[in-house]
């Protein structure tokens, strides 16, 4: 008998959402604090913090695929706790440089990559945990609450991180991130343990070309791949120079620069809340197409800034980039979940996050090369042409077509 869509979710989803939630706001204050720190005592530009930024996403483009194998073989609980025990010891790490004044740029980049290995591992094992805990009807409301965590910790977390480091130093915001993710950890190790799939027979190279092929022929996933590709892409050309961007040409405080990345979580907030309002009314096509086109307003919002020079556009700008954005992040991942055998969900994962996610740093490197030689309003003009392709590409798609949510294949 199955279980209704609006029966409680269980008991051991509740403390992996808890422990997402914390994890989330730990992230987020850590990498609100990294590039404010690295501009406000380290003296970096436009260029340094997009390189550092490269070096804080490049694990998603190098060790996705690998997460996403293991996953499929070993406790995905398992390497959930281990990837959050990882990154909590970055961020001691970083909190002890700062204390001692013995931070540097290449030292921030390296531990920032570091930091970065957990969240791609903890990423990856999430949404493949979460079928085998939540009954399929209660995928969509489980991911909801997800993202609602995620949203509410984009909300908090910089604003947060941005506060702390203008009032009491980067030291304060690292300690606060490293308590929160060492109580995400207490929380994960409560879980029960999962059944873990045998060894399926096959070397590494067989399970990732299986999956590779599913994501490859799949009508839905394929050109959602694709949009993700070049809205993260254009999303960190964006993220790489924005910080710099507005405390220098903007005039921005570090207070200010928070709470522009604070507003952007509370858009995440507002379109994760409207969200169940919004499927009953529109198809599950129309609810995807949503996010890049909210992502494209946004791009637009922000290459006003460069007559307008104002934290108010700067402000609407990211909340746009949240509100649209987090209900294509909601109906995708629910839409993978649906129509992905569970045995694969580990890989198909991988692959997704290592395209999407993997090309953050590109966006990043391209963003810091585009500021070095044009300066900084050129890479608001590279981020908006990127997300003009990624709104033509889903738009093109048979995705906008879709009335509810598709069977598994």
């Amino acid at each position: 008998m199955s279980t209704p869509a609006h029966s409680p979710l269980p008991f051991a989803f509740r403390r992996i959402g808890w422990s997402n939630l914390l994890a989330q706001f730990s992230e987020q204050i850590a990498l609100a604090a990294a590039p404010l720190a690295a501009v406000l005592l380290l003296a970096a530009g436009p260029a340094e913090t997009g390189w550092l930024q490269t070096a804080q996403t490049l694990p998603f483009l190098l060790l996705s695929i690998p997460a996403g194998l293991a996953v499929d073989r070993a406790s995905r609980r398992g390497l959930m706790v281990g990837a959050e025990i990882l990154r909590a010891l970055s961020l001691v790490a970083i909190m002890l440089l700062l204390a001692y004044g013995q931070l540097n740029l290449p030292l921030l980049a390296a531990l920032g990559f570091l930091g970065a290995i957990g969240t791609v591992v903890y990423s990856v094992a999430a949404p493949a945990l979460i079928p085998g805990i939540v009954p399929r009807a209660q995928l969509g409301a489980a991911n909801r609450w997800l993202e609602l965590a995620r949203s509410a910790a984009y909300a908090g977390g910089p604003a947060l991180g941005g506060a702390l480091v203008g009032w009491t130093g980067a030291p304060t915001a690292y300690a606060l991130a490293t308590a929160l993710s060492i109580l995400a950890v207490l929380l994960l190790a409560g879980l029960p343990k999962e059944p873990i799939a045998g060894p399926s027979g096959r070397n590494l190279l067989q399970d990732l070309g299986e999956g590779a092929r599913f994501v490859s022929r799949h009508e839905l996933l394929r050109p959602i791949l694709v949009t993700a590709v070049f809205f993260n892409t254009a999303w960190f050309v964006l993220q790489a120079i924005y910080v710099a961007y507005a405390v220098q040409d903007l005039g921005l405080s570090a207070t200010e620069v928070g709470l522009t990345l604070g507003i952007y979580g509370a858009g995440m907030v507002a379109g994760a809340w409207i969200a169940p309002a919004l499927s009953r009314r529109l198809p599950f096509g129309a609810m995807i197409v949503i996010g890049p086109l909210g992502g494209f307003c946004a791009a637009l919002v922000m290459l006003l800034t460069l007559w307008f020079p104002t934290v108010l556009l700067a402000g609407l700008s990211f909340f746009l980039f949240g509100a649209g954005p987090i209900l294509w992040s909601i109906t995708t991942m629910t839409l993978r979940q649906a129509v992905t055998p569970q045995a694969m969900l580990g890989r198909v994962s991988a692959l997704i996050m290592t395209a999407t996610f993997g090309a953050r740093p590109i966006g990043a490197a391209i963003g810091a090369f585009v500021a070095a030689r044009f300066g900084a309003p050129a890479c608001l003009a590279v981020a908006a042409i990127g997300f003009l392709v990624q709104l033509l590409v889903i738009s093109a798609s048979t995705v906008p077509r879709l009335r509810e949510l598709p069977e598994a294949a």
